[in-house]
């Protein structure tokens, strides 16, 4: 009765909800989340085959060419080794050709014996096959074993059955409970031997082999071969065509667990979904190395990958997105706050995050406006005192950037203490400070003060701390008023205008049309223009605003559609032909930052319907990207339409584990490959975010891969995952 009523009372908060708004909205669930420990062997050694298993009671064996090992404190993103395995001394002297589980206990295989320490050591029988090197338990502590030609079937320490393959060789073996069979693997075909009738009978024909396992309903037999994998069919007894659209078509292993078919390979090692698409594991962001040897299950849910190089461990942990949510604003806390700067963590050796240190950007400003924009978010909706504090802080950085330079109202991109910057040979870009202790960089460009404005007028909007509320609309009218001082341009020190920080109608209109820079500069000042007005009422902002929108052709500059913008014509000059040499996804970053102030503090209500026609615009061209910031930005409009599904799938697809692993795709045969288009499109469908380089939201989501720096810094997820994350909860489409 007491269930009954909490769960009416739960449907019907839930029904309120949906009646107050016509937006879909994601109730937050548990997804799985998939992450990875790492073990590696010492530097110099690789295995050139072995076997990972599990037991019962969660322990990790190997056993490799080079011996048996255990994994040894490893932990996420804190990999550990693979250690010679000293836990039975009696062992050391034997000769273990190989290893296999039977109820879930470790067997060994030697050139006289099958036998474990497990069932108090009964298990030890003799064989007469001293070249053995394949194990199999069956039913009741019999076992198959082969050294490649024999085959010995044993019970107890008698071989109660020999044979051999026709013209073949054993390469595996494997038990099936439900028809009291044991299935063999040669190079050229499928056999099968019945140890009640010790009739061993050829199935099927094949070429090339490699490895097999059961589908996860047991009707099927998955057989990998050295271009492909094919099913055989235990019904109909018949074979199918070869599957070769795959990641990587070499199969080197064939492992079923639970509902997934997991393929090891030459480069990888993937999972075959419901939907018939592959996850693919790739690089050192999942894996020691990329030459698959063996693939089991292992404890509490997790994948065991052998690899060359060392073992993965691949966890599936259930987990929500507000559980994502505090592990990330933990991973940004922890190591990526620089002077209060959302930073960088650069230099790591191969992902050691001991061994890096936090770097300056040209876009310190950038990367922190939207840092701070999530923190905000977070504060309006949880008023969590700590998110509160981060605002701050990071509001003492963006203050300091207009102090820290001479230049009244100007902002640095960054500041660091002086004596270092210099040696870094970029004297042009850095400057020294009135303070003596600190130098500051120069050149500041657009995106820095679209960020700028969109986290300023989000903390002067939603931020009921009277203090950061004042502080924010002092620096919106502070970065304003230079700019409408110096005729729409950002002034260095140098008394020139930056190379981007150009509004200008001069500037902007002497663009083509379809250069995507005239409609963005547009699109920016006009929402900075707004953003001024609405918090500082002073008419100098409103004035220039409609003045550029009816006089100077903003508006149709900004309402120009997406399908119009593309390569500058013949005639162009060498500028616009730079700025359309492809589209540039750092402008895709700069209108949704803008359109926060575009549309939330438009001049009337009829530009407001205009915006949100050019915003819709927009987000149709960005579609196939599936990009999360840009989908959950589109919901500021309050559309029914903005791909909430794909939104969520970029935040819970998103590794956890956001270092610079060299990553490899474009080998990939189950991706469907495009002529790259203006958009640099590549492929037909995005990847998801976890197969990808980790990235930023001014990239690509069609890059296929990372091939420089293996693990050389770590991304913090202040911009790439909490502003996403924390937008969609402030909007309301994440609950």
């Amino acid at each position: 009765m007491k269930f009954t009523f909490i769960w009416g009372f739960l449907l019907g908060c839930v029904s309120l909800l949906l009646a107050q708004t016509k937006q879909p909205f994601h109730l937050d669930q548990t997804f799985i989340q998939d992450f990875s420990v790492k073990y590696y062997l010492p530097d110099q050694v690789e295995l050139q085959d072995g076997k990972a298993f599990a037991d019962r009671n969660g322990v990790i064996k190997i056993h490799s060419s080079i011996g048996l090992l255990q994994p040894y404190n490893g932990r996420f993103l804190y990999p550990g080794t693979l250690e010679p395995d000293q836990t039975y001394r009696t062992l050391a002297h034997k000769k273990i050709a190989t290893m296999a589980l039977h109820q879930n206990q470790f067997v060994f295989l030697d050139e006289q014996t099958v036998l474990s320490n497990a069932w108090a050591g009964t298990l030890l029988f003799i064989h007469t096959l001293p070249k053995a090197k394949i194990l199999e338990a069956g039913p009741d502590f019999a076992f198959l074993i082969s050294d490649g030609q024999q085959l010995h079937y044993l019970l107890k320490s008698q071989t109660l059955w020999q044979g051999q393959l026709p013209d073949d060789e054993v390469l595996n073996l494997r038990w099936q409970k439900s028809t009291q069979t044991f299935w063999i693997l040669g190079k050229k075909g499928l056999y099968r031997f019945s140890p009640s009738t010790s009739n061993l009978q050829k199935i099927c024909t094949g070429v090339g082999f490699t490895a097999f396992d059961f589908s996860p309903d047991q009707q099927k037999i998955i057989i990998g071969s050295n271009d492909g994998y094919q099913t055989f069919d235990l019904k109909t007894q018949t074979l199918s065509a070869k599957q070769q659209r795959l990641p990587v078509p070499n199969i080197t292993a064939v492992q079923t667990i639970s509902d997934k078919v997991w393929f090891g390979s030459s480069n990888g090692a993937f999972a075959l979904r419901k939907d018939g698409k592959f996850d693919y594991y790739q690089g050192e962001r999942w894996l020691p190395g990329n030459e698959i040897l063996h693939i089991a299950e292992g404890p509490e849910r997790s994948v065991l990958i052998l690899t060359q190089k060392g073992l993965a461990q691949i966890h599936f942990q259930p987990m929500t997105l507000k559980e994502k949510a505090a592990y990330f604003e933990t991973q940004v806390r922890t190591r990526h706050i620089r002077n209060g700067f959302n930073a960088t963590l650069s230099g790591l050796k191969k992902g050691n995050l001991a061994t890096g240190y936090l770097e300056d950007s040209d876009n310190d400003g950038l990367w922190t406006s939207m840092y701070l924009g999530a923190e905000i978010f977070r504060y309006k909706v949880t008023k969590d005192p700590e998110a509160l504090q981060n605002c701050r802080e990071s509001l003492d950085a963006m203050e300091r950037l207009y102090t820290v330079n001479p230049v009244p109202g100007f902002p640095a991109r960054s500041f660091e203490r002086r004596g270092y910057i210099p040696q870094l040979a970029d004297p042009d870009r850095w400057q020294p400070s009135p303070d003596a202790e600190w130098d500051w960089k120069s050149t500041t460009s657009s995106d820095e003060a679209i960020g700028h404005i969109f986290a300023y007028g989000a903390m002067a909007e939603l931020v009921d701390d009277p203090t950061l509320k004042k502080r924010a609309i002092v620096l919106i009218d502070t970065l304003m008023s230079h700019i409408l001082k110096n005729d729409l341009y950002l002034i260095d020190y140098d008394g020139k205008p930056t190379t981007w920080g150009r509004w200008n109608p001069n500037y902007v209109n002497a663009l083509p049309t379809n250069v995507g820079d005239r409609k963005l500069n547009a699109s920016n000042i006009i929402a900075m223009l707004q953003t001024a007005y609405f918090f500082t009422k002073k008419a100098k902002y409103k004035d220039k605003a409609f003045e550029l929108l009816n006089k100077q052709g903003y508006f149709e500059n900004l309402m120009r559609p997406m399908s119009q913008i593309g390569y500058a014509p013949e005639e162009a000059n060498d500028l616009s032909k730079v700025l359309s040499d492809s589209w540039n996804h750092s402008d895709d970053e700069m209108y949704f930052l803008g359109y926060w102030g575009l549309y939330r503090y438009a001049l009337n209500d009829t530009l407001k319907r205009h915006y949100r026609k050019a915003i819709l615009d927009h987000w149709q061209a960005e579609r196939p990207e599936k990009e999360g910031l840009w989908d959950i930005f589109t919901a500021l409009t309050g559309t029914a339409n903005f791909d909430l599904k794909e939104a969520i799938w970029y935040l819970q697809e998103h590794p956890l584990d956001l270092i610079s692993w060299e990553i490899a795709n474009s080998h990939r045969q189950d991706i469907e490959k495009m002529t790259p288009d203006f958009r640099s499109q590549t492929i037909k469908e995005v990847l998801p975010p976890d197969e990808r380089p980790i990235q930023r939201h001014n990239a690509n989501m069609f890059n296929l891969d990372r091939k420089r720096g293996n693990g050389n810094e770590e991304h913090s997820a202040g911009d790439i995952w909490l502003l996403p994350y924390w937008l969609g909860r402030y909007l309301g489409v994440i609950k």
